[in-house]
């Protein structure tokens, strides 16, 4: 078709129906029976890992449906799959185009009857016995969940005012807490103070008030010593019939790194004491379900025996007999048993986490015992009530801590920590003092051996941000070791209902870019075995190379060292990877095809990373993400590639979870930041000054993270929906209206209008400018938009990327130029076949995947194997032929080919 102008091309796949949203089915998928006869078929579900939680806590999913399958006024029903009615909640997520609903979201109560999995269907929704009740005046709120009563006041220091069971007050003076100091000692002499900051609250929003899931909003900042900083918000979850309340901690980094640092951040509350010492018990539970039992007055183990059913009435948590029963001889000389009223349990690292106990502040602790991995999950409180808490990814995201202090004085009070005390500070220091790299010059020179794009000032925290996961369960008692392992199970692994892989097909979201998992011929076989190898070398080295830590855990690295055995942790822009080349993408699509829970949990860790620690929430770069770096905010280059919502929407919509869509909001006018920093101001030849009418934005990683985020506040219908449809809607049609639409590569944007101006024809094609969403992007819109023009100008790209130079030539007047990457290119070609129905692209497509042409590209018929490496510091399995850039180009191409070309794979 080279011989053809791209005008004609345009003309003649609209003219045969090819092109846009009503075009025939396409050789790779076929259309959901739902969309074709106009019914709705009814939804089953699943728990995401096997069985149902043994402790209830609710849980809340997304659903899809295909294009104009759902009105937006339908109500849900949902049943267990042994037929009973089981109370939910539903609100929509997302909309087609044409008003229908794309994604609904659904809550279980917290006392639903268990199942092993539920079918959702259009119809009444079933009540909740124990409904979720939001009351709000002008100074607090109250939300009951029939079992807790939880008040939340509008103003002051505490999130939580208090929480209570019945006429039992569990809880009281929840607030966030600080450590700040101001230097980090280097010598040998610690001269540096810590100033605690504790939380002010500034706003509270219900976000959702029943009658299965309530949702209010705290947000403010930590304040104290005359500082205002970290800003916060804290979300508080409540299910029906729930005991506990659900926390999500986040807080913004609002400082330079050089001269403020965390020594301590935590969440602190109040716990009363009401009995007996020798009734009130502490509880950590450990590495699975080992725990630590103690009593704050133990009478075990003592010279004198109280009696066995004392002894094991205590261990076991319940109420000891009345002491007049006892052995007299101990219960004469209670008095001189000690109180250990301070326990902590500090896990300092991924590999070791230590216990000790005192009895008051001022006399010394005792080494209890020490573990590996503790679980994250303590109980402070007595036979009459107390609390359970909870962090997750404890272990993974040291340094942590529990704290119970006083718990022998009429109120204990327990800190739960996100960065603990007893660790140095968290230093956020640039690692190195800029060996001289003044000018761009200089800094492109260093580019070329450290791969790190360094410039003065830019490698800052400044507006960074993190998430934290809390529980907190107010008690009627002490819970016995089972239900205490149950907590910790639900802590470590939340609850979470999921669709099954047929149902995310059939609705054809997300540009229906995957089909199943399938191993029905020898090829496809051997591919399916190259995927699941790419994923659990990667799960491997988390484990091996101790991928953890508060900021890191979630990133994965770059670029390996053979020469050292280890991944290029220090060499820099080798080390943290930082979404290059979307492996969040590539980890997304292996889930959406497989509904394996390993693959969830992995890139649910590396969303919640990439989209707080990677990208910046405050300050002249806010909504642009860094490159990967030694640090995850080193780099000097910060860009849009990074911080798109194309990296976020998935889990979103599986989940419906608020802080994700935040980050997603947060994005809506991305483009502004062009006005603030040019990304390619160290290479840009001509003269360029920033002018909002005239914004230089290229139409590969800019546009596409533009277009995911426009898309998804559309979609969303959020508060800034109809600017998001104008902008997506208006360059979508500039672009199509010039000469050679994306290959043209970059075009002048005016903010005013929201298009871009006209352009000359030209071609600037990256090989990296469709490998950060584009590919992904470009499908989703032109499945939901009807607009055959901007296909037309999409497809070319498609069809011309991994054509010869020859061809290039013949149809654009000019080759491509350096069009590497081809392995995860051959997308393209398997996206032309499927819209067009040529075979050449498919064939195309398969040659250039199992064959492909450079040696960093993954063969087909290479050895899919990793060495054991005793040298390295710890014992490892090693694959130096192995790159995170490659791994994600060829995981999302090997997924997107099999979807769309896979009947045409040789075999």
């Amino acid at each position: 078709m080279a011989d053809l102008s791209r005008r004609t091309f345009v003309q003649g796949m609209v003219g045969a129906g090819v092109v846009g949203t009503a075009g025939p089915t396409a050789p790779g998928l076929a259309v959901p029976s739902s969309a074709q006869e106009g019914e709705v078929p009814e939804v089953r579900l699943r728990w995401l890992e096997e069985g149902p939680p043994s402790v209830g806590t609710g849980s809340t999913w997304g659903v899809p449906w295909p294009k104009g399958a759902m009105d937006a006024d339908k109500q849900f029903a949902l049943r267990s799959s042994d037929g009973d009615a089981v109370p939910a909640q539903s609100w929509p997520l997302a909309y087609w185009p044409d008003g229908s609903v794309k994604w609904t979201a659904h809550a279980l109560a917290a006392d639903a009857p268990t199942s092993d999995g539920y079918v959702l269907s259009v119809g009444e929704p079933a009540e909740p016995e124990s409904a979720v009740t939001v009351q709000e005046n002008r100074g607090r709120v109250v939300v009951d969940t029939g079992v807790i009563s939880c008040r939340i006041n509008k103003s002051g220091s505490f999130v939580i005012h208090s929480i209570s069971r019945g006429d039992q007050e569990i809880a009281r003076h929840v607030e966030l807490v600080n450590l700040r100091q101001q230097k980090i000692d280097d010598g040998d002499e610690a001269k540096t103070q810590r100033r605690k900051l504790v939380s002010r609250v500034n706003d509270v929003t219900v976000e959702q008030s029943g009658p299965v899931r309530a949702v209010v909003r705290v947000e403010g900042v930590h304040a104290g010593q005359g500082r205002n900083w970290l800003p916060f918000t804290f979300r508080l979850y409540f299910y029906a019939g729930a005991e506990h309340v659900r926390m999500m901690h986040t807080f913004v980094f609002d400082s330079d790194g050089n001269d403020e640092f965390i020594a301590g951040l935590g969440v602190r509350f109040k716990v009363p004491m009401t009995d007996e010492l020798y009734n009130r018990h502490v509880r950590f539970v450990g590495e699975g379900h080992g725990m630590l039992t103690e009593a704050v007055q133990g009478i075990t183990g003592l010279r004198r025996d109280p009696g066995e059913e004392v002894r094991a009435a205590q261990v076991a948590g319940k109420r000891l007999p009345d002491p007049a029963t006892w052995d007299q001889r101990v219960t004469s000389r209670l008095h001189w048993i000690p109180a250990w009223g301070d326990y902590r349990l500090s896990q300092l690292s991924s590999e070791g986490f230590t216990v000790a106990k005192r009895t008051e502040g001022g006399h010394g602790w005792v080494d209890v015992d020490q573990g590996r991995r503790a679980s994250g999950l303590g109980y402070v409180g007595g036979v009459s009530g107390g609390v359970g808490f909870g962090l997750r990814d404890f272990w993974q995201r040291h340094p942590t801590q529990l704290d119970v202090r006083d718990a022998q004085t009429d109120t204990a009070e327990v800190t739960v920590w996100m960065w603990s005390p007893d660790a140095p500070p968290m230093d956020t220091r640039f690692y190195h003092d800029g060996l001289g790299q003044e000018t761009y010059e200089q800094q492109l020179d260093a580019l070329e051996i450290t791969y790190e794009d360094y410039e003065p000032g830019f490698g800052t925290p400044y507006g960074i941000a993190r998430t934290s996961e809390l529980m907190l369960w107010a008690l009627d008692a002490t819970p016995e070791a089972e239900r205490l392992g149950a907590m910790a199970d639900v802590v470590r692994t939340p609850p979470q209902i999921v669709n099954e892989v047929q149902q995310l097909i059939d609705a054809k979201v997300f540009g229906g870019l995957f089909t199943p998992v399938d191993r029905s011929t020898p090829t496809k076989a051997t591919i399916e075995d190259s995927l699941d190898f790419l994923f659990d070398f990667y799960v491997t080295q988390r484990e091996q190379r101790h991928w953890y830590g508060f900021w890191n855990y979630g990133d994965i690295m770059h670029s390996f060292d053979g020469d050292r055995g280890v991944w290029r942790y220090d060499v820099g822009g080798y080390a943290w990877d930082n979404s290059e080349l979307s492996p969040d993408l590539w980890l997304w699509y292996s889930y959406l095809r497989s509904g394996r829970a390993d693959i969830f949990r992995f890139a649910e860790a590396m969303t919640r990373h990439t989209g707080e620690v990677d990208v910046y929430h405050l300050g002249e770069w806010a909504r642009l993400g860094t490159r990967h770096n030694v640090q995850h905010w080193g780099d000097s280059a910060k860009q849009l590639r990074i911080s798109t919502a194309v990296y976020r929407r998935i889990f979103y919509y599986l989940t419906a979870d608020e802080r994700t869509g935040d980050l997603m909001h947060e994005l809506v006018d991305a483009e502004e930041t062009f006005l603030a920093l040019d990304p390619i101001r160290k290479i840009r030849e001509e003269e360029y000054e920033p002018d909002p009418n005239a914004l230089a934005i290229g139409l590969g990683t800019d546009w596409s993270a533009l277009a995911a985020n426009w898309f998804t506040e559309w979609e969303r219908r959020g508060p800034r929906a109809d600017e998001a449809e104008r902008k997506l809607l208006g360059t979508m049609r500039s672009i199509a209206a010039m000469p050679n639409g994306l290959v043209n590569g970059g075009a002048r944007y005016n903010m005013d209008t929201g298009e871009f101006l006209p352009a000359e024809a030209g071609v600037s094609v990256s090989s990296l400018g469709a490998m950060f969403g584009l590919v992904e992007m470009c499908a989703e819109l032109i499945d939901a938009i009807d607009m055959p023009e901007f296909e037309g100008a999409w497809l070319p790209y498609c069809r011309f990327y991994n054509a010869s130079r020859e061809e290039q030539e013949a149809e654009f007047g000019q080759r491509f130029g350096g069009t590497n990457l081809r392995q995860g290119h051959s997308r393209l070609d398997a996206y032309a076949y499927h819209r067009l129905g040529d075979t050449k692209y498919a064939e195309r497509a398969w040659d250039y995947f199992l064959q492909p042409r450079t040696n960093w590209e993954y063969q087909h018929d290479r050895d899919w194997s990793a060495e054991r490496d005793e040298t390295t510091l710890n014992p490892t399995d090693s694959a130096p032929w192995v790159s995170t850039n490659t791994t994600a180009l060829y995981g999302l191409a090997a997924i997107q080919n099999l979807a769309l070309a896979g009947d045409r794979l040789p075999d």
